[in-house]
């Protein structure tokens, strides 16, 4: 399929955020619309590729580059982003949660590759990310692409992936319009914001995850208790990241089950305009 496919700028709260969209160039009917919310890697291939597979099945798809509230700051550029996705492929996926490991295999790394690295993962890992202000974002990302000429009148939701799996949480917490809401491997959303989601919500997680996946019960419980729908698939064996099929983690049958489920379950909810 023959797709059009642009980056644009969108504001939010006054600032600029950039975006990836495409959509089916075919036709002029109005399209349904999914926000595809980006892992702590930004914007990048992974991210973009799934934007293009969302429009060749029939939706508008856009991706906020979350790190660009205003200028993107040189640390969170593609480039050096990249750089540290490379080094994670060639250490233990322990190091990413282990800072000893973490200073222990930059230690054997020259300079300036080191001090670089170093100050890109600061930049992906701040003791206090802001939460609030990426929620305010991606509200305005559905504003944004409720706009748009193809998909005026039509639903819009949501998937997202790792950081950006909580964050579709998240955004059905703030956005009551949102129609349905995809979370891979996110961490739920604050307890007490949980009574806000308006919309269904289906997760999908690693049984070999444990950091994200204990945490599901709990929010199954509190998804049941507070009336809302909350379906989810646990893949055993399957790691963090399981989805992402540029890294090491990539696992082929859950992400070819849970793509199967995520389209249907899109069709299911926001079906046609």
């Amino acid at each position: 399929m023959k797709l059009g496919d642009e980056w644009v700028t969108f504001d939010s709260g006054g600032a600029g955020v950039r975006a990836y969209q495409a959509w089916p160039d075919h036709g002029t009917e109005t399209l349904p619309a999914i926000v595809v919310i980006m892992e702590v890697w930004g914007v990048d291939g992974h991210i973009q590729d799934l934007v293009r597979r969302c429009a060749t099945s029939g939706y508008f798809a856009c991706a906020p580059e979350l790190y660009s509230h205003g200028r993107l700051p040189e640390p969170q550029t593609q480039e050096r982003i990249g750089a540290v996705k490379a080094f994670f492929e060639t250490v233990p996926p322990s190091v990413w949660q282990n800072p000893a490991e973490r200073d222990a295999a930059l230690a054997k790394l020259p300079e300036p590759r080191r001090s670089a690295l170093q100050e890109t993962m600061a930049a992906l890992t701040p003791p206090n990310r802001p939460w609030d202000r990426y929620a305010g974002d991606l509200v305005a990302a559905v504003r944004h692409v409720r706009g748009h000429p193809r998909v005026q009148g039509g639903r819009v939701g949501s998937t997202g992936y790792c950081m950006g799996g909580a964050l579709s949480g998240r955004l059905a917490c703030a956005e009551p319009s949102l129609a349905c809401a995809v979370i891979y491997y996110g961490a739920a959303p604050p307890a007490e914001q949980i009574q806000n989601i308006r919309c269904p919500v289906l997760g999908f997680y690693g049984g070999d995850d444990p950091r994200i996946t204990d945490g599901v019960p709990a929010f199954a419980e509190a998804m049941t208790r507070a009336g809302k729908s909350f379906e989810h698939h646990v893949y055993a064996g399957a790691p963090h990241a399981f989805f992402n099929d540029e890294r090491r983690s990539y696992r082929l049958g859950p992400s070819r089950d849970a793509w199967a489920r995520t389209l249907a379950f899109f069709a299911q909810h926001l079906g046609a305009a």
